[in-house]
């Protein structure tokens, strides 16, 4: 069996170290995103919110754990799944990419379903998901970028 694979693309007018800073800060996640909370596990090895870094993201039917294991600045964050679907073998990435006018963000990720048969549920829940953060991402650096006074 091939791994399921699913990626989503939007704009942002924001630069790509905006785009970075809005994506590493997971605690501000439930102000722009879909989830409803956050939770720190475990700091970064470095930095909080670093690589090694364990986090959960809750919405009302769902709490993702997720570990960093990759964190190159303005440019890309990976992370795999610990528990909260019924998924082998998750990762994700994030990467950022300059572009006229703003940068490119590009969400992926790659898994195997836990069961048969389950596939074309998942991928469709995936790509959803993929697809609307990517766009919530895109959004909340372009706010923070035209916000008076900010900081990235």
């Amino acid at each position: 069996m091939r791994p399921i694979r699913i990626s989503a693309t939007a704009h942002s007018k924001a630069d790509a170290a905006t785009v970075f800073a809005v994506l590493k800060d997971a605690p501000d996640w439930p102000r722009w995103s879909m989830f409803d909370a956050f939770e720190l596990n475990r700091p970064g090895r470095d930095e909080p919110h670093g690589v090694g870094s364990i986090r959960t993201f809750i919405t009302r039917v769902s709490r993702a754990r997720e570990e960093v294991v990759e964190l190159v600045p303005n440019r890309r964050l990976a992370y795999v799944l610990l528990a909260g679907f019924p998924f082998r073998d998750y990762g994700a990435v994030v990467e950022i990419e300059p572009a006229a006018h703003g940068s490119i963000v590009t969400w992926s990720c790659s898994f195997y379903p836990k069961y048969a048969g389950t596939g074309w549920f998942w991928s469709l829940v995936m790509r959803r998901t993929l697809r609307t953060l990517a766009a919530q991402l895109a959004a909340a650096a372009s706010a923070a970028e035209a916000a008076p006074g900010r900081a990235a």
